[in-house]
């Protein structure tokens, strides 16, 4: 009961704690790999306990929010498949050859893609449940996109931290340093797009399984290529980023701890 009580006073924090014991529990004990849905089991144990029934429902509608304007669908597909081919430009022009990719056909991605849509055990929908499901509104329910933006990043990237020494062969200063600042600017374009689709998970879900359907050497270029991308979003759309969130991609302000409704809270103003 006071682990209960723990998490309807401190959900976003228990959310966190729980998705790196589920994830990293395996590694301690040397029993299994990395778990990639950690996150995902965390959002199911905190979110019933925190919000109830009322917020589970707001959790599975936004992982099925597909009514959003068509052109973020173009914006959620085609920026991963811009930064890809950014990268193999600028490699190209440096004189080196097209980097090694994993992706032989056309076929092979859509299927790598159409799988990882709907696989809980890879990243795209073993991560962003949480992410953005728990972590995300959480954290703009009372602070700035970009501030929501930058914790997240960090400990999405400290999460991940694992990963990189699980990766054949000894480890990389060049992997480690590239990829966690390249995590890091990830979560700005995800955060991003999230707040621009109405809090639709499902829309970065999609984002996520293109851009980790072709996979690359982590590496400076990438790191600088995702660097910029970011850095031109928080420029481009500040109001955005230093203003309130949206509604839909905060929890819900008018449920209390334990999903009840509460009468004091006024309901939110429609922007």
């Amino acid at each position: 009961m006071q682990i209960v009580n723990v998490v309807r006073r401190h959900p976003i924090v228990s959310f966190f704690v729980l998705a790196y014991a589920i994830s990293w529990g395996g590694l301690l004990i040397e029993a299994v790999s990395f778990l990639p849905s950690g996150p995902f089991f965390a959002a199911l144990i905190v979110i019933p306990i925190a919000w109830g029934r009322a917020g589970m429902r707001e959790f599975g509608s936004r992982l099925i929010r597909w009514r959003v304007r068509w052109y973020w669908y173009a914006v959620a597909l085609g920026l991963p498949l811009a930064v890809h081919a950014t990268y193999v430009g600028l490699n190209v022009a440096g004189g080196s050859d097209v980097p090694s990719m994993t992706l032989n056909s056309l076929t092979t991605f859509l299927v790598l893609f159409a799988v990882r849509l709907v696989n809980p055990a890879d990243g795209p929908l073993g991560e962003h449940p949480g992410w953005n499901g728990v972590a995300l509104p959480g954290l703009q329910s009372s602070h700035s996109p970009l501030f929501a933006a930058t914790v997240l990043g960090v400990l999405v990237a400290g999460w991940h931290l694992p990963t990189f020494f699980l990766e054949e062969g000894p480890l990389q200063p060049t992997t480690l340093v590239a990829g966690f600042v390249t995590t890091m600017a990830v979560t700005y374009w995800y955060t991003w797009l999230f707040n621009h689709t109405r809090g639709s998970i499902l829309l970065v879900v999609a984002a996520h399984s293109v851009e980790g359907s072709i996979q690359y050497d982590l590496g400076w270029t990438i790191m600088s290529i995702w660097v910029v991308v970011a850095v031109g979003l928080v420029v481009f759309d500040r109001e955005a980023w230093l203003g309130q969130a949206p509604d839909e991609a905060t929890m819900p302000p008018t449920l209390a701890p334990g999903g009840a409704a509460d009468p004091k809270t006024p309901a939110p103003v429609a922007r």
